[in-house]
């Protein structure tokens, strides 16, 4: 609407200016009438670019269609340098060459007033929408009327002081009407040569000045992110488009690297709206410990091991580890997959430094695939329930982190049987030391009860618990 609006604004100013020049026979009123010629054409322009670029994304646009408000830009300019040229033409005739008889009145002025208000409302409200909705087409409209206002006086201007000429006999005021038309094309250059400039970095891609940088920085300071590698920046009409390229802890999981994104994508949306594209690339962080370095081994391979623990043995670094592998394998081929991960160990540059060597053990299990079904025929479980409980609750004077045993449950899996149960314990003391009690109270357990194959204890603070 503000557009179509401008549109109707510029129909009215060329025929009042068109109606001027030819009841005055100013040059400076008739370059108004061509500049105002301009604005018409560059207002249907404008009309029909952002109808366009509203339009969304589709199979030939991946991009939208944004662009086109810039190439609109573009044929403005070339349009606003044609009509500059023109009237620095006819004013170099009428100043050196030809005399031109001028009939200035007041009337002629005052309607020119009239159009001044207009061109200084209209870029205003143009202005005012552009902002609002962060479009060049609109911006570029804006600032062309913007400057009808200084061009439009200084026409008012050169037809007054041709007035005072004729009144006065002062013939030399005769030519501040020319000089006045120079002023206008001057006006019109310099409007030509921003909105050219700023045309041709949109369609050449050029990223707004300071906006890499001021991306780079934010996305550093999250959490995550270890360095940002490459910033890229393109805009098509009121949308820019950011492709950054950071660099993040090697050992960091995928859901983990998905929120990291996540962030990075809103960061740079609080610096300016944009469709952004984060790429990630997995890095070692300086000072990087040997159990990640040995875990991103693993992880390249497509492996999951748990329960890794090192030691210095005779000057040797004694490391072991439980690889998880997929259960269907036989064991030839789960050891061909633990030796080629023990062979990269050994060659890890955080173990470069080891005085005699790097000793490697890897306990190979099953990958947890297969869910199995408890017989629900088995014998008296529950009274084993209760035993265990006992059992365990008794051990509070041998294990002083032991506060009390609960949840216990015993079932038989696909004929082995199999016991939970939950501990509450000093909820105080370090995670290493409540896995090793824990190891022992399933020793203890195993030992009473032979019967039972897998022992599983989820230790827990004694807080309240629900009822």
């Amino acid at each position: 609407m503000a557009a179509l609006g401008s549109v109707g604004s510029a129909i009215v100013l060329l025929s009042l200016k068109t109606f001027l020049a030819a009841s005055t026979g100013s040059l400076g009123v008739l370059s108004e009438a061509l500049h105002s010629t301009l604005d018409l054409i560059a207002a249907i322009i404008t009309y029909l670019s952002v109808r366009v670029s509203d339009r969304p994304a589709d199979a030939d646009h991946t991009y939208g269609h944004g662009k086109v408000e810039n190439f609109s830009a573009f044929l403005e300019t070339g349009l606003l340098i044609l009509t500059a040229a023109y009237i620095v033409w006819e004013a170099v005739q009428r100043l050196f060459f030809r005399q031109i008889t001028i009939r200035p009145s007041v009337s002629a002025i005052g309607i020119l007033g009239i159009a001044l208000g207009i061109d200084l409302l209209r870029s205003r409200a143009l202005a005012r929408v552009a902002r609002e909705h962060v479009s060049e087409a609109l911006e570029a409209d804006a600032l062309h009327f913007s400057t009808d206002v200084w061009s439009t006086s200084v026409v008012i201007l050169g037809l007054g002081m041709a007035w005072v000429g004729q009144r006065t006999g002062l013939s030399w005021l005769l030519y501040a009407d020319p000089i006045a038309a120079l002023g206008v094309a001057a006006v019109v250059i310099w409007v030509a040569a921003r909105l050219g400039r700023r045309t041709a970095e949109a369609l050449l891609d050029t990223a707004p000045e300071g906006l890499q940088e001021r991306v780079a920085r934010a996305v550093e300071e999250l959490d995550g992110v270890l360095s940002t590698e490459r910033v890229r920046v393109r805009r098509a009409g009121n949308r820019h488009f950011v492709d950054v390229t950071v660099s993040i802890p090697r050992v960091v999981s995928f859901e983990q690297v998905h929120a990291i994104s996540d962030a990075v994508e809103r960061r740079v949306g609080e610096i300016i709206p944009a469709d952004v594209m984060v790429h990630t690339e997995p890095r070692a962080q300086a000072g990087e410990h040997v159990f990640d370095s040995i875990r991103a081994a693993a992880q390249r391979r497509g492996l999951a091991v748990h329960s890794l623990s090192a030691h210095q043995i005779d000057g040797n670094l004694f490391v072991e580890m439980h690889l998880e592998v997929d259960e269907h394998l036989s064991l030839r081929e789960a050891h061909r997959q633990a030796t080629d991960l023990e062979e990269e160990i050994r060659k890890l540059p955080s173990l470069a430094g080891t005085a005699n060597g790097v000793l490697v053990n890897i306990h190979i299990e099953p990958l947890g695939a297969h869910i199995a079904s408890v017989d629900r025929s088995s014998g008296d479980l529950l009274g084993l329930s209760g035993n265990v409980e006992a059992f365990v609750n008794g051990l509070r004077d041998e294990f002083h982190a032991l506060k009390d045993c609960h949840e216990v449950r015993v079932q038989k899996v696909e004929r082995k049987i199999h016991l939970s149960c939950h501990c509450a314990m000093d909820g105080n003391l370090p995670i290493t030391v409540i896995h090793d009690v824990t190891a022992r109270l399933e020793d203890r357990v195993k030992e009473r009860f032979p019967q039972i194959a897998r022992v599983t204890i989820h230790p827990e603070p004694p807080e309240p618990r629900e009822s």
